[in-house]
């Protein structure tokens, strides 16, 4: 993906953009565990504290494995799909039995139960910094609301709109990276950022600042702040 300045306003640079903490690494946003080697190219990156950049490494792990376990249908089925998967679940077996025991047979087909706090706290987390990287506009705050869907299970009307820039947008920070592909007309970017094919894309727009994310073509979030 390109790689866009930012050049917006500096009280709002040099620090957790997760906690508000003391900026001392950074933190790839999305998560590195959600995408297949090779990596792309200027993956966004954001400050973050050490406590931060460390303490959602297990729910994120947990969520990638979960993610492969849905979309293809097992355990061993989301091994054979993604090697990352594979060494994960091969190195962490208490993690492959979490999830094996997830996994219910209903006579509507199998459904999958999830660890729902888990699951929000990374996608809340990577709203975060989608937010702060393309708007330059930390969001510290508990969102307004947080939802988490499979694409598949949406009906058509609904995917349409997910899929659609919501049409109160409006204007981003001046000099921020949002601005920039704003005006260089960055349409192949717009309204979705591809960071890497089928595997992830993040929108993020203002008016209320709202990220919306898809994982694996599999998963789709929401966050929103008022």
């Amino acid at each position: 993906m390109r790689q866009w300045p930012n050049y917006g306003d500096d009280r709002n640079k040099g620090w957790c953009v997760f906690c508000g903490g003391p900026a001392e690494t950074r933190d790839h946003t999305p998560s590195r565990v959600f995408m297949d080697e090779p990596y792309p190219r200027n993956l966004p990156i954001v400050p973050s504290c050490h406590i931060c950049n460390s303490s959602f490494s297990l729910d994120e792990e947990y969520l990638s494995c979960l993610i492969e376990c849905a979309r293809t249908g097992s355990v061993h089925k989301a091994r054979v799909a993604r090697t990352k998967v594979e060494r994960t679940l091969n190195r962490k077996v208490a993690l492959a039995k979490r999830l094996a025991s997830a996994r219910h047979k209903s006579a509507r087909g199998i459904f999958w139960q999830p660890e729902d706090e888990r699951v929000r706290n990374v996608i809340v987390k990577l709203a975060r910094g989608h937010i702060a990287f393309e708007q330059n506009e930390p969001h510290l705050d508990e969102p307004t609301s947080v939802s988490v869907l499979s694409l598949c299970v949406m009906a058509d009307e609904a995917r349409e709109e997910f899929e659609s820039p919501p049409n109160f947008e409006s204007w981003p920070e001046v000099g921020s990276r949002a601005m920039h592909r704003t005006l260089v007309g960055a349409e192949d970017e717009y309204p979705w950022i591809k960071v890497q094919p089928h595997r992830y894309r993040y929108m993020v727009t203002t008016g209320p600042f709202m990220v919306r994310i898809v994982i694996a073509e599999y998963l789709a979030a929401e966050v929103v702040w008022d």
